[in-house]
């Protein structure tokens, strides 16, 4: 195994920025992203009050799914001072893509890397998003068939719209998804393992996010990874009184946020929440389904599901009744920061395009914004990989940072089939003319068969056509080592055009490389930087 970290274009303006302190871009952050920042940020939540209760909340989650030594070790470390590096995702089926588990290995290493600099315990904690409602963004994954992208689905649909922690998996659905999957992915050594341990997930899961805790928990089970999910009834009895601070200044936040999101358009870098003074930024929960409350006239409204409250009645259903709240883009980073002592989040590119829209948001309701740590970014090749780029006269780092489909474009123009096409397209012409003069000649005598000829025309053009189409087949077939190395490379390392880490599942690899994939790459020392991981198993 080999770790390799480049650089290469990251398509991405704010990232950029991020990486660069680019003074632009700064103002939105109130910390850097080095030790300095880290020591200053720890200092500063040294001087926090700490959420009563918080580690009893994890361990009573967690429990279900298996304690371990070392989770249990750091849930004592977090009920005795512990600070936290926080990543999370949406509860996606077989993790979701692959940067769900990148994002945990952010978090772990982050973690320990500060652990060591700061002398204190860092705790790494997974924050699952239970509460998001849009199913269709985690019921499905992607498998690769002769080099052809697929998307499989869970099959269930569902018409109301409740959260992933509140909707109920169909057994028979799961399991199809899961045999289809793994009969994409092809028998190996490791499959029937592998296929036994997720079913095994899958059978004791009654939700998508029971599911994705199960799996995403035997992957990091022995690291510490602390989990929760953000809507689970252990986890919002803790957030009561937060949720009144937050409707106390919801105007004020909504306010702040818009016109912050106004200067971050300005600044050149778009508007990713489309914030409103109008908006609440928070959910009331109706027999499991989430209605956004606008701010209309110092009410809390939605229409759709028939609700309006005053602040008060919304205050007493936060203290009474927490369950029926729920955070939404702006307000989950605030809840977040109340919960826990955050040391760090770990994001993505989208996620560090919205929270620079924040800061000025968390000041509002007494909050500082922790240090945003971009996850890493991975591609894991073999050498069988290696090989397909060698034979096409790339190398890996050019796969994964130019377009690998355009290569192959040009690969194929510059294959010489005019030469072969050039008899054909002559005689096409040829043709074409002979019909002209036919007709010419007889309209002189005064015979009209302008339609037949003009029939004959278009029959023979689209022989030819044809024709063509089956020269040029064999000419690419002469060459269809080279073209199935560039579909193999573009399918394996940019599907869809995309990253590895943004379409396949960590399940792919493991059925490629073993079920200790995450294992090795944890074995691994990265830089927390913006290079991009290249891992060779």
């Amino acid at each position: 195994m080999q770790l390799e970290q480049i650089r290469v274009p990251l398509n991405n303006k704010i990232l950029e920025h991020y990486y660069e302190a680019n003074e632009q871009l700064t103002p939105f952050f109130p910390y850097a992203l080095n030790d300095d920042a880290f020591e200053a940020r720890y200092r500063y939540l040294q001087a926090q009050p700490r959420t009563v209760g918080l580690a009893e909340a994890i361990a009573t989650y967690m429990a279900p799914f298996g304690m371990t030594e070392a989770v249990q070790r750091n849930i004592d470390a977090l009920a005795n001072g512990a600070v936290a590096v926080i990543g999370g995702q949406q509860a996606g089926v077989f993790t979701g893509p692959l940067y769900s588990v990148y994002k945990a290995i952010t978090v772990l290493t982050v973690a320990q890397q500060q652990s060591d600099k700061l002398g204190a315990d860092v705790v790494p904690v997974f924050w699952i998003a239970g509460e998001d409602h849009d199913i269709d963004e985690i019921n499905h994954t992607f498998t690769n068939v002769n080099n052809v992208v697929k998307k499989r689905g869970y099959s269930e649909r569902s018409r109301r719209k409740t959260m992933a922690s509140q909707t109920k998996l169909s057994n028979e659905a799961i399991e199809q998804l899961i045999d289809t999957v793994f009969f994409d992915y092809g028998e190996t050594m490791y499959t029937k393992q592998l296929l036994a341990d997720v079913k095994e997930a899958a059978n004791k899961s009654e939700t998508f996010t029971q599911f994705f805790t199960y799996v995403m928990h035997d992957l990091f089970k022995q690291y510490g990874l602390l989990m929760i999910d953000a809507a689970s009834d252990d986890m919002r009895a803790l957030q009561g009184e937060y949720f009144v601070r937050l409707i106390d200044r919801a105007a004020n936040v909504a306010s702040i946020v818009t016109k912050t999101e106004q200067a971050f358009s300005e600044a050149g870098y778009g508007t990713p929440i489309y914030a409103t003074e109008t908006n609440a930024n928070l959910f009331y929960v109706k027999d499991g389904e989430r209605f956004l409350l606008s701010l209309t006239e110092g009410l809390f409204i939605n229409e759709q599901a028939n609700v309006r409250f005053t602040a008060e009645e919304l205050k007493n259903i936060a203290r009474q009744m927490p369950q029926q709240l729920s955070n939404n883009v702006v307000t989950r980073p605030m809840m977040q920061e109340m919960v826990f002592p955050v040391l760090a989040f770990v994001g993505g590119p989208g996620e560090l395009a919205y929270w620079a829209t924040l800061g000025k948001g968390f000041e509002e309701i007494g909050l500082q914004m922790p240090i945003f740590v971009p996850r890493f970014m991975f591609t894991i090749v073999d050498a069988h990989l290696e090989k397909c780029a060698t034979d096409v006269n790339m190398t890996i780092a050019q796969v994964i940072g130019e377009n690998v489909t355009a290569a192959r474009d040009a690969f194929t123009s510059s294959l010489q089939t005019e030469d072969a096409l050039a008899p054909v397209v002559d005689m096409a012409q040829q043709l074409r003319a002979q019909y002209v003069q036919l007709q010419s000649t007889l309209k002189q005598q005064h015979i009209d068969v302008s339609n037949v000829i003009k029939k004959n025309m278009a029959n023979d053009a689209s022989q030819f056509d044809y024709l063509m189409t089956k020269i040029e087949e064999q000419v690419l077939q002469q060459h269809h080592v080279t073209l199935s190395r560039y579909d193999e490379l573009a399918s394996r390392i940019r599907p869809n055009g995309s990253y590895q880490e943004r379409v396949y599942a960590p399940h792919y690899m493991m059925n490629l490389y073993g079920k200790d994939f995450v294992d090795r790459l944890l074995t691994l020392s990265y830089d927390v930087d913006d290079t991009h991981k290249v891992v060779t198993l």
